[in-house]
């Protein structure tokens, strides 16, 4: 009986003993169990970590940083990031430094990332261009670091092939509320354009578009927001003052200026209170400020989207024509590096005079030995593009002829344009009614002067920044998503530049037509034609 009585009187106390284990085990005070007391832990080691690097031990810290869960609270994380950079450059490895701080961006408020940005660039331009262009090619598309490299080699003067967009999903999928996801329309839109000045006319036709686009919104009609139009002069000062009357009247967004020039002084300011979605890119390698983002048309980077398509097509080796204008020159600069950077060769490179008619001699001696993936690049204008189509079928030329936007008008002249049929070129789909969903072109067009011939690509432009509009945030925090365009599909980069990936077109009996109907999520490009 005694006997039995004990060995109850054990098993009692090892289960309460096995009780009060899994309570500590498991309780509020574990670290495991309680998240605060997590981070809190983990807070500790960043500190121990950053008193290792000041007293000179940047491995130490490293060390102690490397024992950090991998999981960690966002205010963690970015102290910790910080230190990590710290300490790699201590360690003289500029490019983990610039990884870390580059993870560490989206961590930040959106007012402390311009200067975030700036101090990457400028840790991995302390590599020098050599170390630089040798390091470019070797990183993934992934590495957080890329786009970074790329902003180095470029304030170097160091060109570099146009980051080709990839197009992973589509943004706007209607949620169980039926609002589209990553929607979030500003309330009050400052639209800020030329409504006088020299390039009043190519202003008429990007606000027609946005105003076309505001009232082709079936979805989300009761999201309209209210807009004011305000008139820039088309000036750098006219439009740095209408930014700042849009401030004062109680702007959520500003959408413009449209000049360059005026793009960079506005972004220039002292302070951005208000974001801006600029419609151009600004001269030089002007940083976008944090939150604000910039859209254009630029014939650069139609030329990287021509180089891609031509590598894809197997062709390898470029005899290119182009026109003595600075619009073909951008091209031509951007198509080069891209080509090249795809193992693509420039056989030739041969700029026509526009008093020059006759070329049979220059086409003689270009295509001469061409090979089987060898194309023909026509960075022309209609007029001197009739007059080498036929001067290459004289030659007996079957080497495919591949072109940009800029090889068509948009004013359909059969007679004429039949010179240039077989030639391939990228464009906005909105002017072949080859995106669903968007306005009618042909309607359009028929009854608005500013949606007919050369002026319905800014036409479509103007669509397209109300279209970006409520998804500015979404397209910045989710790479590879993607909106479908007038201009083509449109995507944001790590340093808020809307890119463009237009479509493919072809002249068959005089009339541009596009390769494929509508737009499909196919090898990616970037941004394109002429800009205001």
């Amino acid at each position: 009986m005694v006997r039995t009585r004990l060995l109850a009187h054990l098993a009692i106390t090892l289960a309460a003993l096995l009780l009060l284990a899994g309570c500590a085990t498991l309780g509020p005070s574990s670290p495991e169990a309680n998240p605060q007391a997590q981070a809190q832990a983990a807070l500790g080691t960043v500190h121990a970590a950053n008193t290792a690097l000041q007293q000179g031990h940047p491995n130490a810290a490293l060390k102690q940083l490397g024992t950090l869960p991998a999981s960690l609270p966002p205010d963690v994380q970015q102290q910790a990031l910080d230190v990590t950079a710290r300490a790699q450059l201590a360690l003289g490895d500029r490019l983990a430094a610039a990884r870390a701080l580059a993870r560490r961006v989206p961590l930040l408020p959106p007012a402390a990332q311009t200067a975030e940005h700036q101090q990457i660039v400028a840790i991995l331009a302390g590599m020098g261009n050599g170390p630089l262009k040798a390091l470019y090619p070797t990183l993934a598309d992934s590495d957080p670091a890329k786009p970074y490299v790329r902003q180095a080699l470029a304030h170097g003067g160091v060109a570099t092939p146009e980051p080709l967009p990839q197009l992973n999903e589509p943004v706007g999928t209607l949620t169980s509320s039926s609002m589209p996801q990553g929607f979030a329309m500003p309330a009050h839109v400052a639209l800020l354009l030329p409504a006088t000045g020299p390039v009043a006319v190519a202003g008429a036709a990007v606000r027609d578009g946005f105003f076309a686009a505001y009232f082709h919104t079936p979805v989300t009609q009761e999201q309209r927001p209210t807009v004011k139009l305000y008139d820039t002069g088309g000036t750098a000062d006219g439009a740095v003052a209408a930014y700042q009357k849009a401030v004062a009247d109680g702007a959520s967004l500003v959408v413009g200026p449209l000049g360059r020039a005026a793009v960079g002084a506005v972004f220039s300011q002292a302070s951005l209170p208000v974001p801006v979605l600029a419609l151009n890119h600004p001269q030089g390698n002007q940083t976008v400020p944090a939150g604000s983002a910039e859209f254009g048309l630029m014939p650069a980077a139609e030329g990287a989207q021509l180089a891609s398509h031509m590598i894809t097509a197997g062709l390898h080796a470029a005899i290119v024509f182009r026109g003595s204008d600075n619009t073909a020159a951008s091209t031509f600069a951007g198509f080069k590096t891209e080509f090249e950077s795809l193992g693509g060769q420039i056989a030739n490179d041969i700029v026509l005079q526009p008093s020059a008619v006759d070329f049979q001699g220059q086409v003689q001696a270009a295509i001469a030995g061409s090979g089987s993936q060898t194309g023909i690049v026509a960075l022309l204008r209609p007029t001197q593009a009739r007059l080498l189509l036929p001067q290459l079928r004289l030659a007996r030329s079957t080497l495919p002829v591949f072109a940009t936007s800029m090889v068509y008008s948009g004013d359909e002249n059969i007679t004429a344009d039949t010179d240039l049929d077989g030639v391939q070129f990228c464009d906005e789909p909105w002017l072949y009614d080859a995106q669903a969903g968007l306005p009618s072109h042909a309607t359009l067009s028929s009854q608005l002067a500013t949606a007919d011939g050369p002026a319905a690509r800014l036409f479509a432009f103007g669509m397209d920044a109300y279209a970006l509009m409520p998804y500015l945030d979404w397209l910045r925090g989710h790479p590879g998503s993607y909106l479908a365009g007038g201009t083509g599909q449109l995507t944001m980069d790590t340093f808020g530049h809307v890119q463009r990936t237009p479509i493919w077109v072809q002249f068959q009996g005089g009339v541009a037509r596009p390769v494929a109907a509508g737009l499909e999520p196919a090898p990616a490009s970037s941004t394109a034609p002429t800009g205001p």
